[in-house]
């Protein structure tokens, strides 16, 4: 076999693994599209955040649920905090990297809103500050994790743990679990 067929089958079988283990965080996920559902349902927002490629996920899971996922329907009300560079430069500039989101939870929360955070290492000190601002402004928190979940682990209302050490394989469990979110969201759309 050759090198890439090799290097191919081990990263399907380990995606599959990952993927099946998402069973575990059914209960979680259930609970995490109720948080988000009753937001919508008051007519609040969900503000979503991430470093690197957990960044580029947010958007994503952003972009699903302000256009469309599936099916064509009223734009939701989702923004990301990764996706603005003059507000992401000068918030590190004048406050410091460890307050880029924080920064924005301040400018944006109101109560009721949802912050959704992710992070394939739980180690970010600026997503942990995040949540700090979220709670302390009456915001319910959704943290989407890997690993054993880092020093962010229990500081959301919600915590999505991914326990696989693989940041590849994280990120495509997040990326699945969000667009079950999506599906659930928009299932649930009559109703809003």
């Amino acid at each position: 076999m050759s090198d890439f067929s090799s290097i191919l089958n081990r990263t399907i079988n380990d995606s599959v693994r990952t993927l099946k283990s998402l069973k575990d965080v059914e209960p979680q996920l259930s609970r995490a599209a109720d948080l988000i559902d009753q937001s919508l349902r008051a007519g609040n927002k969900l503000l979503v955040c991430g470093n690197g490629g957990s960044a580029a996920d947010a958007s994503h899971f952003a972009t699903e649920l302000v256009v469309r996922f599936a099916n064509d329907r009223r734009p939701l009300p989702a923004i990301c905090l990764a996706s603005d560079s003059g507000i992401l430069t000068a918030a590190a500039n004048d406050y410091g990297f460890d307050e880029i989101f924080a920064r924005q939870v301040a400018a944006f929360a109101r109560p009721g809103d949802v912050l959704i955070c992710l992070t394939t290492s739980g180690k970010s000190k600026n997503l942990i500050r995040a949540l700090e601002e979220a709670k302390a402004r009456g915001l319910k928190t959704i943290a989407f994790l890997g690993r054993d979940g880092g020093s962010t682990i229990g500081i959301a209302d919600l915590d999505l743990l991914v326990k696989i050490d693989s940041t590849a394989r994280v990120q495509e469990a997040h990326q699945l679990l969000l667009h079950v979110l999506c599906e659930i969201i928009e299932s649930r759309l009559d109703k809003l």
